[in-house]
């Protein structure tokens, strides 16, 4: 199935959760905030969050600074 991600169309298998899709990118979710057709997942909830056929994911990395 077609979702996409940060503005990219990407295919993942049907039933995917969030954190698979992390885990397929090898991003660490600890240092993320994943947004879901505009509601933000709790990071305690990627692996129970599946994703849908059209949803829109943006994820946004922590950056430091100084």
């Amino acid at each position: 199935m077609i979702i996409l991600v940060n503005g990219e169309n990407r295919d993942v298998e049907s039933g995917t959760s969030i954190q698979g899709l992390l885990d397929s990118l090898d991003l660490d979710g600890s240092v993320l905030v994943v947004q879901k057709n505009d509601d933000i997942i709790e990071q305690a909830d990627y692996g129970q969050v599946q994703l849908d056929e059209n949803d829109q994911i943006e994820l946004v990395q922590f950056v430091g600074g100084g």
